[in-house]
């Protein structure tokens, strides 16, 4: 399948480049977010995250929650302790890094400091890919995802959707049976332009449209052009 014709018709079917479906306020409740939806559904973490936000949404306020507090809250969401405990352990070394957010302090740079804590921002550092994976809790399809949608980061975060459209487009070939493996197979092939929207665009068109067990191929924009050999 044409890269460029793909875009462009994903592109006019989403009326311009999608977002990521995760509710947040600032940089700390995004990487909240993307943990929780590990092997869950954005659409049930948004209705958990607008409780757990509204009582914290920095670091320092996520410790003060405790992990008790912070257990009960996500309960409902798949793997909810080892999250919690997991996030609890990122609170901790980002608190620790950035001491005074919402504090009511100007924005300094890398420093996460904001006139509130709805400004909380990461330390410069983690825009490094390599620097994000080493909190606990991000591993690297959550560190690609984060980097990608906060800061642009030409990352691409392989989830099952796009695991599944890169093969059945032969974008990535079957011999590419790891997240890395697609990454860098898409990464290879994808022009610069289209690394950043290529994740929102793929995760919406796998989740809505070409889905795993009954593809929509009848609503598909790009029916077309797809060369897939199991389309209806």
């Amino acid at each position: 399948m044409n890269v460029k014709e793909y875009f462009d018709l994903m592109g006019q079917h989403f009326k311009g480049t999608p977002e990521s479906e995760l509710t947040y306020t600032n940089e700390f409740t995004f990487a909240v977010a993307v943990v929780l939806s590990a092997q869950a559904t954005d659409k049930h973490v948004n209705t958990v995250t607008p409780r757990l936000f509204a009582v914290a949404d920095t670091p320092q306020k996520m410790l003060a929650l405790g992990e008790d507090e912070l257990r009960e809250i996500i309960k409902s969401i798949s793997f909810f302790n080892n999250k919690a405990r997991n996030l609890i352990k990122m609170s901790t070394v980002l608190a620790a890094e950035v001491p005074f957010a919402g504090e009511g302090v100007a924005p300094s740079e890398g420093g996460g400091r904001g006139s509130g804590p709805s400004d909380w921002k990461f330390p410069t550092k983690y825009h490094d890919r390599d620097e994000l994976v080493k909190l606990p809790a991000v591993g690297q399809k959550s560190a690609n995802v984060i980097s990608n949608v906060l800061w642009g980061a030409p990352n691409i975060g392989i989830d099952t959707h796009l695991f599944r459209l890169a093969h059945r487009f032969g974008w990535a070939p079957v011999s590419d049976n790891t997240p890395e493996k697609v990454e860098r197979a898409l990464l290879a092939l994808l022009p610069p332009e289209y690394h950043k929207m290529a994740d929102h665009v793929m995760v919406l068109h796998g989740r809505y449209i070409c889905k795993a067990l009954r593809p929509k191929c009848e609503e598909c924009p790009v029916y077309d052009i797809c060369g897939w050999s199991g389309k209806k």
